[in-house]
């Protein structure tokens, strides 16, 4: 028969065998975070940028100051509009208290802009 001894010392090697294992197979942490990040947000901060440059080419009356997830357009410091581009939600507009906020898909062109900033003032 075996000691108790010895069932103690299998048990453990059992199990840092089995830690081994799973600490093996995980994802490493660095291309974890990192995939998702850059999966993620490029391609909406890259719409948003050109959005931004947009309106500031076609509509120099108007300010942009850009945020994290969204611009907020502003004209003789009234806000005007908050722009977000973002495929989940809904495209068009809904209003967050006196502001609207206009969501699209994709950039938008400079007909859906003019139209939208109409509307909104």
């Amino acid at each position: 028969m075996i000691d108790g001894m010895w069932w103690l010392v299998i048990l453990l090697a059992v199990v840092v065998g089995l830690w081994l294992l799973a600490k093996s197979r995980a994802p490493k942490a660095a291309d974890k975070h990192s995939s998702k990040s850059t999966a993620m947000k490029t391609p909406i901060n890259d719409a948003l940028q050109k959005t931004s440059e947009l309106l500031k080419q076609h509509f120099p009356d108007y300010r942009v100051n850009r945020k994290a997830n969204h611009l907020l357009i502003s004209k003789q410091d009234k806000k005007i509009a908050m722009i977000t581009i973002d495929k989940k939600i809904a495209a068009g507009q809904r209003r967050l208290g006196d502001v609207p906020v206009i969501n699209y898909h994709r950039v938008p062109s400079r007909a859906q802009l003019t139209a939208n900033l109409q509307d909104a003032e």
